[in-house]
This record gives structure tokens, sequence and C-alpha cells, in this order.
């Protein structure tokens, strides 16, 4: 299943990708009402559960099926304005040089454990919209990247059972100010800006994507390939990181945890050759089974 966020008066709204448009869900109740509590919003159905999940497919499939007057009232993706996948996690923790061509390209030794670190909300973005270049810093680097979105409560869970802690997956640009972040041993500056994680299109159940360790993941800048990899070449894999982090925080439903990014970032060129991000570039992440996000970078006012 695939779900999104979009923005109706002002508000974030769920939406359900299917082949006959998106279903938005809660304009759909005002029309076919349901006895069972359907969510509403992302964070009621990570917050849900495994029952939350369940009722919201059984109406799904219960409004796919009924006359063309119903179905017929379903959105458009492109006639909407999409807010973040997620819009409100309690946690954002990133893991970095993750992937072992991406720690080669910036002369880094290969991590013994992940290499973690934070983002805030503030940095969340949605697809299509535009993301300020800080007037602070000339070195703005794309790094696709994919997303763990965690759907049960995880501390102290094994490898083995990490995995089923986790709701599903989506893309995101972890964008990163190079001249802020390496401006002290702590990265957080140069990766906490404003609007720095575009997240989205789609939040894609687990059970759609199947092995997160075995996707093709690219970013394009301006229609040209800048990284191409594959999740397989990730250091620590998504039940290592999931299970890692669970030995030392509480992770909970809604958290995002970004996996790291592969070879071809600007950073990794010889500085001559390097040319970061600047006013008007498009920059697009895409992921095997995760549809692809685009945003549009901007100087900042």
């Amino acid at each position: 299943m695939k779900l999104l966020t979009f923005i109706h008066n002002d508000q974030y709204r769920l939406g359900v990708k299917t082949d006959e448009g998106v279903l938005d869900v809660l304009g759909a109740l005002s029309l076919i009402p349901s006895e069972t509590a359907i969510p509403t919003t992302i964070h009621e159905v990570l917050d849900g559960g495994d029952e939350a999940l369940a009722a919201l497919r059984e109406y799904v499939d219960h409004v796919l099926q009924s006359d063309d007057a119903i179905r017929a009232s379903m959105l458009q993706e492109s006639s909407l304005t999409l807010g973040p996948c997620v819009t409100h996690p309690n946690k954002i923790i990133c893991v970095g040089l993750n992937y072992r061509k991406h720690a080669e390209e910036t002369n880094a030794p290969i991590p013994e454990y992940p290499i973690l670190f934070n983002k805030f909300n503030n940095t969340l973005a949605g697809a299509g919209e535009q993301i300020p270049l800080p007037k602070v810093s000339q070195k703005v680097d794309y790094e696709a990247e994919l997303v763990i979105v965690m759907g049960k409560t995880a501390k102290y869970v094994s490898k083995e059972n990490a995995l089923s802690h986790v709701f599903g997956y989506c893309n995101v640009n972890d964008l990163s100010a190079r001249d802020l972040q390496l401006r002290t041993p702590q990265w957080l500056l140069g990766k906490s800006c404003d609007k720095f994680s575009p997240l989205g299109p789609y939040l894609v159940t687990a059970d759609e994507v199947g092995n997160p360790n075995d996707l093709d993941i690219q970013c394009l800048v301006n229609g040209e390939v800048r990284q191409h990899s594959n999740t397989s070449d990730m250091i620590f894999y998504c039940d290592e990181i999931v299970s890692y982090i669970s030995q030392h925080m509480t992770l909970v439903p809604g958290d995002i945890i970004l996996t790291g990014t592969p070879e071809g970032v600007v950073l990794g060129y010889p500085p001559e050759q390097q040319v970061y991000l600047k006013d008007g570039d498009q920059v697009t992440i895409q992921i095997e089974k995760l549809g692809s996000i685009t945003n549009t970078m901007v100087a900042e006012s």
C-alpha cells in the first residue's frame, strides 16, 4: 500500500495511491461512512499498528468496489500539493558514511559502528516543494537515501526481529551544506537547514517493498544521473541499523531513519570539479518500488 499526505485547507490529509487515483480518506468517509474506526492521518495509521492498517486496507477495497460516482470523486495526484509522507516524526535519525563506495570517495575509513546524527522536523518538505538554498552556505549537496519508517515500539530488538518493527520505507534527499557540516566535528549544522529533508512522495508499506537491501537508488540533477547504486552496498543493513539504534534508545511508531547515501555526491569529486547546487536546479531522488521525489532549489530570499 502507498500512503501519502496532501494539503487541503492548510491541513494535512491522508491519501492512498490506487490505480484509480488518490483516495482522500476523510473525503471518502463523508460519502461512505464506516462503522469501523478508519485512520484519517498518517500518524493515526502509524500509531494504530496492524489493526489500523488492516482497517484502512479493508475500507479502501470497499470504496474501490463501490459505484462509479464514488470512484470518480478520487483525486488526481498531479492536482495535489503534497506534504512530507511522515509529517511529525518523534525522531529523525541519520546514518552517515553507510555505503562503502561513498566512504571511499570521501577518503573516510569504513565505520566500525553506525555513525549516527540527527535532524529536526524543520527539515521536512514534500514532493514538488521549493527548497531554499541558505544564504550562509555556498556548498549545498544532494544525497539520495532510503528511509526506514518505524511502525512498532522497539527497544533492545534483535537483528532477526528488527524489520518486523518497521512500517515501511520512503525516499529522502538528505541535503547537506558541506561548508557548514564540516565547520566542526559535529555535522548537525550543515544537515538541519530548513526543508533539508524532502520526504516522499509515498510511504510504502514493508510488505510491498520486500527486501530493503536490494533496491536500485538514484539521484538526478536537472535530468542528469549523479548517483546510481543499490542499497546492497550499505555497510550496515536496515535490520542491523534498527537493532543497533534500539540498543541505545527507544524507537517509536513514526520515527524515521535515514540510512545513508551512495557514491556520487559533489563532495566526492576533486575540488576543481565540484559544482554545488544552485538556484533553479531540479533534484530527483528515486528508489525502486518507492516512486520518485523532485524538488527545485531556490536562492533564499
